[in-house]
């Protein structure tokens, strides 16, 4: 059901959700905004005003949101805003955080970096996990940069820890670059012949601090 955040009441309702209950409080002050090759831009959930702020400053022309599209009022907030604006609100689910990414999600981030409109801004809540994630896979399929550079998106520079749960994503890229070390493999074709995701999951080990602090500290999704 579409949120009204149109009136006083539904736009104060939204704003309470916004800051209080998806901790945007924090983003007002930090919004873990940054700038990649080719006019991507990355950071934390927008609020509407700082979504006009990229617009007039960095053009944005799309906005990709990987938290998908829902009923809250956060979401509402940040669709009325693109509508109004004009910008393309791509809602880009199935990236997780705390899990191996599936091969068709990587085959649609493929082919949605090559046909959106730039600049654009991905984001997340955080912008430190997911984010990075689809950051990564920018830089492999539109700037087409090797595997072990695009990684670096993926570093504690943006609040991301590789030893919780959220580590996973570097595993797997960290899995591609073993194979590829023992005998030279394109990255697609690895996904669709090679890579095992449930296999992956069963490998993967984090560490209790690291899982406290992101999950009970940090209040990630």
């Amino acid at each position: 059901m579409a949120r009204d955040v149109t009136s006083f009441r539904g736009r104060f309702l939204a704003y309470l959700d916004l800051i209080f209950v998806d901790h945007g409080i924090f983003r007002v002050f930090y919004n873990n905004l940054y700038a990649l090759s080719g006019g991507l831009f990355r950071s934390s959930q927008p609020s509407p005003g700082q979504i006009r702020k990229y617009q007039r400053e960095l053009g944005l022309r799309t906005i990709i949101n990987l938290r998908g599209a829902d009923d809250s009022r956060r979401y509402a907030l940040e669709a009325e805003e693109c509508r109004r604006l004009g910008i393309e609100l791509i809602d880009f689910w199935g990236i997780m955080s705390r899990s191996a990414p599936y091969p068709d999600v990587i085959r649609k981030a493929q082919e949605m970096f090559a046909r959106i409109e730039y600049p654009a801004l991905v984001h997340c809540k955080s912008g430190a996990d997911r984010a990075g994630f689809a950051s990564a896979l920018y830089r492999m399929f539109r700037l087409n940069e090797p595997v072990q550079e695009a990684l670096k998106e993926l570093s504690w520079k943006y609040g991301h820890f590789k030893g919780s749960k959220t580590g996973i994503l570097d595993f797997f890229f960290e899995e591609y670059l073993l194979a590829n070390a023992r005998e030279p493999i394109d990255f697609m074709v690895w996904l669709e012949t090679v890579y095992d995701r449930d296999q992956l999951k069963a490998a993967f080990h984090t560490r209790g601090w690291a899982d406290f602090l992101v999950d009970r500290v940090l209040h990630r999704e």
